[in-house]
Order: C-alpha cells, then sequence, then structure tokens
C-alpha cells in the first residue's frame, strides 16, 4: 500500500513539475466580485470569458467539485493539448515533431512538459506494480567463504586419508596437502593472512611443485578476493579513484546503492537529451537546416513516448498478459516508432530513415552506457 501511494505521489510531483515547465495563462482569482464586468485577479475590464489583460477566466466557481477539477487539471494537465498531442505522439510521432519545431505551439503539450510528466509517472507506476530495486540485497562475507570452503576441503581430505593404508604414497601426499590447507586457515584466523595471500600461495605451490587443491576451493577464493579487495582493477568510469570508492560503497551496502541509483534514473532522467543530442546530430552533420533545436525535440518527444511506453508495457505485465508478448513489443514497437519520427519530422525517404535506425540502435546502447556511468558516478557522491 506505501508502494501504491509513493507512486500516486511520483505522479503528483511529476504533473506539478510539468506544470511549472507549461504553465496554462489562468490565474487563480478569488474573494467578492468587483463588478460585472471586472476581472477578480486584477481588477482590469473583463467583459469577455477571460481577462485581456492577466488571461484568468471572470467566471470562478465556489465549490468542492471545482475544486476535484483544478486538481486533475492542474496535477495531470488534462485538457485539450493532451488529447491533441498523445495521438500523434503515438501514432504521427514525425508529423508532431514537425509542427512544433515550425511553430505550432500552442495546439501541444510542449516536449519538455511530456518528458517530465511521463517520466515521473513511469517511475510512480513502477513503483505500484513493484518493480523496484531491491533493498535487502545481502553479500556473503569473503572471509567466511574461505573459512567454509577450507573447512570442507580439510574433511575431504581427511576422510580420504583414513580410507588408505598407513605405508600408503598417497596418504603421505594427502596428509601434507591438508597441513597446508589447515595452516591456512589457522592463520587466516590468526589475522596473519588475507584472503589475497592465501590464493597467491596456493597458485604458486601449485605452479611450483604440482600441488592439486580442490577447484571449488580456488573457484570460490578468487570470487572471494574479487568481492573482498579493494585494489580490485575494474573500471567503472574511467577515473581510478572513483572506481575505488563505487566500488567500496557497493561492498558495503549494495541494497542502498541500488536504491540510490533508481531514485537518480528519474531525477536525472533528462541527462539523457544532452547526452543523445550529439549522437542525433551525427547522422545529419551533413544537412545545416536541421539544427540542435530540431534533434532536441525530436530527442524529448522519442523519450517522452518510450517512458510512456514502459508504463503501458508494465500495466499490461500486472493484468496477467504473458512476458512474451512484452518483450515482444519491446522490441518491435521502439524502432517501428524511431523510424516513423525519423521520417517525418525530417522528411526523409525509406531508405534515408532505415539507415539511420540502424545507426540510431547502435548509438542507443552507447547512450544508455554513458547515462549508467554518469548514474554510478552521482551514487559515489
Amino acid at each position: 500500500m506505501s508502494d501504491i501511494a509513493e507512486g500516486i505521489g511520483t505522479v503528483v510531483e511529476g504533473g506539478i513539475v510539468g506544470r511549472a515547465v507549461e504553465p496554462t495563462r489562468s490565474g487563480d482569482g478569488a474573494g467578492k466580485p468587483l463588478g460585472p464586468d471586472s476581472c477578480l485577479n486584477c481588477g482590469a475590464n473583463a467583459p469577455g470569458k477571460f481577462c485581456t489583460n492577466c488571461g484568468q477566466k471572470t467566471a470562478v466557481h465556489r465549490s468542492l467539485a471545482a475544486i476535484g477539477h483544478d486538481l486533475m487539471h492542474g496535477v495531470l494537465h488534462l485538457d485539450g493539448k493532451l488529447w491533441r498531442t498523445l495521438p500523434l505522439l503515438a501514432f504521427k510521432p514525425g508529423k508532431l515533431t514537425r509542427r512544433y519545431i515550425e511553430g505550432e505551439r500552442a495546439k501541444f503539450v510542449s516536449p519538455m512538459a511530456m518528458f517530465l510528466f511521463s517520466t515521473f509517472a513511469m517511475f510512480a507506476v513502477f513503483q505500484m506494480v513493484g518493480l523496484t530495486t531491491p533493498t535487502d540485497v545481502n553479500v556473503p562475507d569473503p572471509a567466511q567463504i574461505v573459512r567454509d570452503q577450507g573447512e570442507a576441503e580439510a574433511q575431504r581430505l581427511r576422510d580420504e586419508i583414513a580410507a588408505l593404508p598407513e605405508n600408503s604414497q598417497e596418504r603421505d601426499r594427502l596428509t601434507e596437502e591438508l597441513t597446508t590447507i589447515e595452516g591456512y586457515l589457522e592463520r587466516e584466523a590468526a589475522g596473519e593472512l588475507t584472503t589475497q595471500d592465501i590464493v597467491q600461495d596456493i597458485q604458486a605451490e601449485a605452479a611450483q611443485d604440482g600441488s592439486q587443491v580442490s577447484a571449488d576451493l580456488l573457484d570460490n577464493v578468487n570470487e572471494a578476493l574479487f568481492k573482498e579487495n579493494a585494489n580490485v582493477d575494474v573500471s567503472l568510469t574511467g577515473v581510478e579513484t572513483i572506481d575505488k570508492g563505487l566500488l567500496k560503497k557497493w561492498r558495503e551496502n549494495p541494497g542502498l546503492m541500488l536504491y540510490k541509483l533508481q531514485a537518480n534514473g528519474y531525477k536525472f532522467s533528462w541527462l539523457l537529451i544532452p547526452i543523445s543530442l550529439p549522437f542525433v546530430w551525427m547522422i545529419f552533420a551533413w544537412k545545416r537546416r536541421f539544427k540542435a533545436y530540431d534533434h532536441a525535440i525530436f530527442v524529448t518527444y522519442s523519450l517522452s513516448f518510450m517512458s510512456l511506453l514502459f508504463i503501458a508495457l508494465s500495466v499490461i505485465g500486472t493484468l496477467g498478459i504473458g512476458a512474451g508478448f512484452v518483450v515482444m513489443a519491446l522490441f518491435i514497437i521502439p524502432p517501428i516508432h524511431i523510424y516513423k519520427q525519423l521520417r517525418g519530422a525530417y522528411d526523409l525517404s525509406r531508405f534515408a530513415a532505415f539507415w539511420r535506425l540502424m545507426v540510431l540502435s547502435v548509438f542507443i546502447w552507447i547512450i544508455a552506457v554513458l547515462f549508467l556511468q554518469a548514474l554510478l558516478v552521482l551514487g559515489a557522491f
């Protein structure tokens, strides 16, 4: 229930932010009428339905029904603009993009207002249907992995030794190996050896005299070393200091880091716009009539549609419709939509739109990686 309440709150937040980007001209006024033809907001002469000075409606209602209407209108912006924008965004995205670029602004919800609302709504719906990151991620203690695996290997050796005759050469070899493992465990428990030291010693012995150690033990020790060692060479952002800090935080509290990654995902989703612009520009670099503004409108409307698509598919998924349908829709609908938007927004031929779609399909993965890296950097602070 708390997830649903939080999701609704996120939708409201998105609507308010979107409304801030694209407010209506009408203001809010209350109080005793100044006169039959006077605006309640600014007092100017207003004989019509709207004040020519400030744009407020001259008829002001005082009822609970009016409050409900204002809430729905203010939060969701349910007016003629939305119903004119959504059909075009879904089925004729290129036409919508081109008309907005060429100056038809009053008829449609602006790209940024649509983007903000759809993005906030998407994460809100994800919250309500349970598509959230887990917060109770438990990372096993690497040292305990070493102890458990070492004890298991030592017990196996003891059992094999007990089954061999006293004068057996195999018994002597296994006894020597058991002594080595027990020595490692004792020194690790005393704090004299780290996981890294154990791995290096085992690998050195195996290389020098062919000493055999359980493959499972060695694999688990290596895995423990990766999780434990603060100097593991893993490049997430390419900046050594940030990478080490990120690895340390992920090891200490992976649940918190996953939550921060999700929270930053919708708070900084707008970064997708500037990250995407250079890649869209590259496929039109020689067409000088298309400017950065054109590409920005294209990207913003495209991202808005993708957010609405994710909302629809997540809701469909909760209704019991097969996952196969959702996956198929994710693979089929986005490229078709981008293709149609390219053709209409840039007045391209089928071939020109198709090859640009193919290039953009590769660029999208690069954009996603760059966005994820940005979220990881933001999560480090």
